[in-house]
């Protein structure tokens, strides 16, 4: 590459720069479009409740209808009828990290938001949303299925926790006639909740439980229930089934009740194939480690072993259903769009055993978990839940660097408010420092393999022939012995900093830290950096140009050309030159798309890596290495036995070859 070529890619990257800012809308414009997106997600949700009210009014009218005709109320032959009609009325506590809504219909939890977190675009980030999600229990009664999501339960607040003199939980008054939420007169003299209403808000230190009932037909001493308990500042809740009750209903011969939880996740994050690519499912068995489906096709499993927990994972969220006492069998799948634009990431779904006896009551106790993929926050409930975080299990290594080195920086210089890319770069800095050590034993190395080339050349002109091959290579490691040099000593250093180089490439994107961070002209340091939107796309590259992905093939180029002039100039291995030059090329078509964070911190690592290398280069004389190594040359040998070993086996492969040619 010379300096015409140098200049010619400087000026394109300073026009696509140019360009790509006098295009930017400016902060006004993008304000407009972010109120615009958030208006327009904000008329859908009251779109959403215009449309559930009239189908509340409507399911009041038949409510009345069915009044009126008992018999369409009570059916003797269905034993849950008359909770087959009523009004989806909902319910809503916010804890100040999530907001969730429960709606009679199906007792369930309709809709859950992440307060602090949005998506690329600007809107709320909903984990469980009633459009996308099923969540249903299921049990034969009467010879007939029945599914708690075709039922009405009836809400109630049964508690809540605190023991604060003034309310830490406050009521919306809106709609407080005709609220279906009403509460427990058990703890009314010391609840914090002072009046009945369809929002809760849970103060400092305080929790809500909400009781969703199921009734038989006509009776309210039997039931099946959900039970959530949501508790203030923490993104695990509570839930509970308990049945009641119910044994001369269930079928005799039930044993599981099935608990279907599927999901069709909906993209939160800018770069859909790469949030495909890091969405599964995973599973913990009670006494295995986590495991997971396939996170790029299509896969089932039936799990026949007790579990813990079954995770639906994000690229930085996730929904885990815990068992406080283990799940005994599940089936599980996982399926990939049939079409690869469809907007949504992909399907999940589980459907889970829980156990059941046909004893009075009897009562499961679970957790749900709905929040983000933070290492600090999920590690502190100790289920291993820490491990659906890409930090490198696989290999020791890889997660040790994660946990105990780049985690630990990271939080220690987030607490100063120091901007993402800084901290970055400090990082980079840190690696290095502990590095150079291995840096300038690689360089040294080659300095001592280029130094010896000439000699290598004229053993090479003294073993032409291929049948010589074993003489000449005898003479090499000879060569290299003598000198106090080995091939494999440039290779170690490089080995070593290999898990590095792959734990940095786990870690970026997957931080949650990072996620819509900005640094320079990258806006979301958790996705690409985008100077320029094609409008077609490139095979094997995208519909974008990704500045820190160019910067990083650049330096990459640079790096190996400053590399191979460094080293020999024989043609030993001529397919290996251009390879070494095709790499970044390939690196560039892959990591595009990926965290500008993890481009930017591979551009920097090389560029401090020509640092370093200038460095050493002060104080590493190639005449002084070729002086020393001369003297090591006068000095004996010493022969390990080992090597005894190997020189002994040589020697008799020869002699088999000599008498085999004479024959």
């Amino acid at each position: 590459m010379n300096k015409q070529s140098i200049t010619g890619l400087v000026v394109i990257f300073l026009l696509l720069i140019g360009y790509s800012y006098w295009k930017a809308p400016s902060k006004e414009e993008i304000a407009k479009i972010e109120k615009g997106k958030y208006e327009a997600f904000r008329s859908q949700q009251q779109l959403d409740s215009v449309v559930r009210l009239e189908r509340a009014t409507a399911d009041s009218l038949a409510t009345v209808e069915a009044i009126k005709n008992p018999e369409r109320v009570i059916d003797p032959n269905h034993p849950f009828s008359a909770s087959l009609h009523g009004s989806d009325k909902t319910f809503t506590v916010n804890n100040g990290v999530l907001e969730a809504t429960f709606g009679e219909k199906g007792g369930k939890i309709k809709q859950i938001i992440l307060l602090n977190y949005s998506t690329y675009d600007s809107l709320p980030v909903v984990l469980f949303d009633e459009r996308y999600t099923k969540f249903s229990a299921g049990f034969f009664a009467q010879n007939r299925m029945i599914n708690t999501e075709d039922c009405y339960f009836e809400c109630n607040i049964l508690g809540v926790g605190g023991n604060s003199t003034e309310s830490n939980v406050t009521a919306s008054s809106s709609n407080l006639t005709e609220s279906n939420v009403t509460a427990s007169s058990s703890n009314l003299t010391e609840s914090n909740v002072t009046a009945s209403g369809s929002n809760v808000t849970v103060g400092s230190g305080d929790s809500v439980t909400v009781s969703m009932r199921l009734y038989p037909n006509g009776v309210t001493d039997r039931y099946f229930e959900f039970l959530y308990t949501i508790y203030e500042g923490q993104y695990m809740m509570g839930f509970k089934i308990n049945v009641a009750g119910l044994q001369d209903i269930i079928a005799a011969n039930t044993t599981f009740i099935d608990l279907t939880w599927n999901e069709q996740i909906q993209q939160i994050e800018k770069a859909l194939q790469v949030e495909r690519q890091n969405t599964a499912l995973f599973y913990k068995p009670t006494n295995d480690d986590v495991d997971n489906l396939s996170e790029t096709r299509s896969e089932e499993e039936r799990l026949t072993t007790p579990l813990r927990w079954i995770s639906f994972k994000q690229q930085f969220f996730n929904v885990t259903l815990i068992a406080n006492n283990n799940f005994l069998n599940a089936d599980v799948k996982s399926v990939e769009p049939a079409n690869k634009q469809a907007l949504h990431v992909k399907d999940l779904g589980a459907t889970i055993g829980i156990p059941y006896q046909a004893d009075h009551k009897q009562s499961v106790d679970m957790r749900i978990y709905a929040g983000p993929n933070k290492y600090n926050i999920v590690k502190q409930y100790d289920l291993d839940m820490e491990r659906i975080i890409p930090l490198g299990w696989g290999f020791f290594l890889m997660q040790w660097i994660n946990r105990f080195a780049v985690i630990p920086v990271f939080d220690l210089l987030e607490r100063w408010a120091i901007n993402y890319g800084i901290i970055i770069l400090i990082l980079t800095i840190l690696l290095k420092i502990v590095l150079s050590p291995i840096t300038y034993r690689s360089y040294l190395s080659s300095a001592k393999m280029r130094v010896l080339q000439p000699e290598v050349e004229q053993i090479n002109k003294k073993f032409p022939k291929k049948e010589q091959a074993m003489e000449k290579q005898k003479a090499v490691m000879a060569l290299y012995k003598k000198a106090g040099a080995s091939p494999m000593s440039g290779c170690i250093p490089m080995l070593l900093q290999f898990p590095i180089l792959i734990a940095m490439f786990r870690f970026f994107p997957a931080s949650i830290e990072l996620r819509q961070k900005s640094f320079l002209w990258a806006t979301d340091l958790s996705s690409y950096d985008s100077i320029l939107n094609l409008p077609f796309t490139i095979p094997f590259y995208g519909d974008h140009v990704s500045l820190f992905a160019l910067l990083m093939a650049i330096s990459n180029l640079l790096y190996t050309r400053m590399t191979m002039k460094q080293q020999s100039s024989t043609n030993a291995m001529p397919g290996m030159k251009w390879m070494m030059y095709l790499m970044p090329i390939m690196f560039l078509g892959f990591l595009n798309s990926y965290s500008s964070a993890l481009n930017y911190y591979y551009f920097i690592s090389t560029c401090f890596t020509f640092f370093q290398m200038w460095l050493i280069r002060q104080f590493v004389d190639d005449k002084k290495i070729h002086a020393k190594i001369q003297e090591n040359k006068k000095k004996p040998v010493k022969v390990s036995s080992f090597q005894k070993r190997l020189e002994a086996m040589a020697k008799r492969q020869q002699e088999i070859a000599k008498n085999a040619g004479r024959r």
